[in-house]
């Protein structure tokens, strides 16, 4: 089957024209010239284990909600679905959940409701199950956003024999097109291999001695999923730095659609978000991106 080229040639001239909706922004200049939200999008979030990636990951997927009213489908296999909900209204209020008044606890709550569906991950998925789910909630409940975390915990329906690589690429490939179909962003969290576990700062360096950020192609898998994906982020942090470990790094490692208007950040600086008291959001730049509750107003970004 061939493209339709009529519609490909009015959206060329709608890029002509400057007509094609602007990548969603959060406000912060530093951050929006590095990563915006783009419907449709297949992006991935690489990161070591106990750096904080899901819960830095949840934190951007309020923010795109409190801001654009994003919708969002959650299959967390590692984390119990109660724990992100606690994370959730946190990130809101600013506050620990037992510091958390009753009226704003309860509207805080319908907020996440509201907002993010999550999977029951008592069941052991393939992909292709994953996506069938997925497919019929869209009908029941219009969602924009699907967060897998991590891909790895799907169940992999491999023949004894049969080739780990091309089933990866078949598996992304599946999901690509699901994106593309329903126009659902997904975001898909990843492992690093053991190998990027090694890779230590020499002895002279600032973090000397301490495992190094993931490169983008040290995800489970390989090379398959930076070739596959729109965007690719990665998140790292020196959790045995006596100061350092408190900043959450963000390298914007592949960004597909340059001429969206934002960009990857370099190696040398990436997006340094400090995590505020009690681990209940981040600063970039000395801003908070949520301005929290007063007594006659909501949070809003």
């Amino acid at each position: 089957m061939l493209i339709n080229f009529e519609e490909h040639s009015k959206k060329l001239n709608d890029f002509r024209q400057g007509k094609v909706p602007e990548a969603l922004k959060l406000g912060n200049k530093e951050f929006d010239s590095h990563f915006r939200y783009v419907q449709g999008n297949m992006n991935f979030l690489l990161g070591h284990n106990n750096v904080g990636k899901t819960h830095f990951t949840f934190y951007l997927m309020l923010l795109y909600s409190l801001k654009h009213k994003i919708r969002w489908l959650v299959f967390s296999s590692e984390n119990e679905p109660y724990s992100l909900i606690k994370k959730l209204i946190e990130f809101i209020e600013g506050k620990p959940i037992n510091k958390i008044e009753q009226k704003d606890y309860e509207d805080s709550l319908k907020f996440v409701y509201d907002h993010f569906k999550f999977v029951d991950c008592n069941k052991n998925y393939t992909y292709k199950q994953l996506l069938a789910l997925a497919s019929s909630i869209k009908e029941a409940w219009d969602y924009h956003a699907l967060l897998i975390d991590p891909v790895n915990s799907l169940r992999k329906n491999i023949k004894m024999g049969s080739n780990a690589y091309e089933y990866s690429y078949e598996q992304l490939t599946d999901i690509r097109i699901f994106c593309k179909e329903h126009n659902i962003t997904t975001w898909i969290c990843c492992h690093a291999v053991t190998e990027a576990l090694r890779k230590k700062h020499t002895p002279n360096h600032e973090f000397g001695g301490q495992i190094m950020p993931c490169s983008i192609g040290d995800a489970e898998g390989g090379a398959v999923n930076a070739n596959r994906a729109d965007d690719f982020l990665i998140i790292h942090r020196y959790i045995y730095s006596p100061d350092a470990w408190m900043y959450t790094r963000l390298y914007v490692a592949k960004v597909k659609m340059q001429e969206l208007g934002y960009k990857p950040t370099s190696y040398e600086a990436p997006l340094l978000f400090r995590s505020i008291l009690n681990n209940v959001g981040f600063e970039l730049g000395g801003k908070n991106f949520v301005t929290y509750r007063s007594k006659k107003q909501s949070k809003l970004l």
